[in-house]
């Protein structure tokens, strides 16, 4: 591990010919073949032996080859998360709004993973869950390769218990609590989700918080965990979240404008330890907008 960032790997197939810069360049064509020298030049490409790869190289059949990513150039995230709570098994983080959770893009080091890495020193961190660059609140991780299993299971079989806070339009025909239930797919703009007819995929309880002149804050538990599905699931009730970039509409800021964050919060965390059995309840200390 560099600075937070852990080596991404590449497994070289049965077959195959030519050198491991051919290889390379073809596998990852977003690096250059002189970005790819230039790496093997600094010794930042090993192979699983540990000794450095050469631009001639020759191929060798099912060899893992280690390199470190990198970018030229990377937005700046003036805003730093807080850990909640760490053992040897869990770390909890709150997240600000516009940070991802894992290198993606143009982010690598500010994103909530590396940061921990560097700030922590765990070489094994791995979230358990995601939530959106645009999202602020809780992300539970995962401290240690041996019990990663074991909490993994809490998210595939819904034990997990997630509260979030929204902050939307106040409608009086829309009546709540409630609970919205749809079909979500990708839509032909891949990084937009939609609802489309069929047997429904995502479920959302919904309940009204506070109400004040055309706003109100939501409490949201989404019983899935479709991508974007409180945004999408929000805006199909004619309820946008507030300051939402994507939904209904596309309006992304420019880079570097952190003036309208989106009043989505993950707010709890509540399960049962498997293994310890001890009850857990996590809650994130931030706070979305005044409604007036």
């Amino acid at each position: 591990m560099r600075e937070g960032v852990s080596p991404s790997c590449v497994v070289l197939p049965s077959q195959g010919h030519g050198s491991l810069m051919d290889f390379l360049a073809q596998r990852l064509p977003a690096v250059s073949r002189d970005a790819w020298q230039a790496r093997m030049q600094a010794g930042e490409v090993v192979d699983e032996r540990g000794e450095v790869v050469t631009a001639a190289r020759a191929f060798e059949p099912g060899l893992r080859v280690f390199y470190y990513r990198s970018l030229p150039s990377e937005p700046h995230i003036p805003f730093e998360e807080t850990v909640v709570y760490r053992d040897e098994h869990l770390l909890v983080a709150d997240k600000p709004h516009f940070m991802p959770v894992i290198p993606t893009g143009r982010y690598l080091h500010h994103t909530l993973l590396v940061r921990l890495k560097r700030r922590m020193g765990l070489d094994e961190l791995s979230p358990l869950h995601r939530i959106d660059r645009d999202t602020a609140g809780l992300v539970l991780f995962s401290v240690q390769r041996s019990t990663r299993g074991l909490y993994q299971g809490l998210f595939r079989d819904r034990q997990m218990t997630k509260h979030y806070e929204a902050v939307a339009p106040w409608r009086d025909d829309v009546p709540f609590p409630r609970e919205h239930r749809s079909r979500l797919e990708e839509s032909p703009q891949f990084f937009r989700m939609h609802e489309v007819p069929g047997e429904p995929n995502s479920w959302t309880q919904m309940e009204l918080l506070e109400q004040a002149g055309g706003w109100a804050r939501y409490r949201l538990s989404p019983i899935t965990g479709k991508r974007h599905q409180l945004r999408v699931h929000m805006a199909a009730l004619g309820l946008p979240l507030r300051n939402d970039a994507f939904y209904p509409e596309v309006n992304d800021p420019p880079e570097g404008d952190f003036s309208r964050p989106l009043q989505l919060l993950a707010r709890s965390l509540e399960f049962t330890d498997p293994r310890t059995g001890e009850p857990r309840r996590f809650e994130s200390a931030r706070s979305l907008l005044p409604l007036v």
